[in-house]
């Protein structure tokens, strides 16, 4: 069975707005190398879309990117991608499947096929799936920003503290941290 990671970038504040992080080019080396570790990207409708509707025309070279940049675009064109949606049955990107009926029971279908790890990238989808005692590693990449407005990391709350253990904390060279951790289990 392989582990449910949830990866985001995040502010100082909690603020999970994409537009908020440094999208350079350690910051996609960062995630192409994580992307790379696992077997298959897990994403909500929303952030689906929103990946859509960019990365594929960067992957193709329809639009000027940095090498870092175009990098993962072409390896995550390659990746099996999972969306999880109610609405959309259709999907156009390369090796993209609908997660569809129970959440807990597809989701656990989903890391119990893919033995190198899922690794998720929505925020709402993660207090979904937090929620349901689904994730088994987070790795923020918290970024030296403070944004002032939301989304925030888990706004809709959880029922409960959810106690980590660190496994590493890395600096980058552009100021933002990469934390990684575990869940505790007890």
């Amino acid at each position: 069975m392989g582990l449910l990671t949830f990866s985001i970038n995040v502010t100082l504040d909690g603020c999970v707005d994409h537009q908020e992080g440094i999208a350079d080019d350690e910051t996609h080396a960062f995630f192409t190398r994580l992307m790379d570790e696992g077997g298959a990207m897990l994403w909500g409708r929303v952030t689906y879309e929103m990946m859509e509707s960019y990365w594929p025309a960067v992957a193709r070279g329809d639009v000027e990117a940095a090498p870092a940049i175009r990098e993962w675009a072409v390896k995550l064109e390659t990746k099996p991608k999972y969306v999880v949606s109610s609405t959309r049955n259709d999907f156009r990107w390369n090796h993209t499947h609908r997660i569809a009926g129970d959440l807990r029971t597809e989701v656990q279908k989903l890391k119990d096929a893919t033995p190198a790890g899922v690794l998720l990238g929505s925020g709402k989808l993660a207090t979904e799936l937090d929620r349901l005692d689904l994730i088994d590693e987070y790795v923020f990449l918290v970024h030296p920003r403070i944004a002032g407005h939301g989304p925030t990391l888990y706004q809709s709350g959880l029922p409960g503290t959810r106690r980590l253990d660190l496994v590493s904390a890395k600096p980058l060279r552009n100021g933002a941290v990469a934390l990684h951790y575990r869940r505790e289990r007890g």
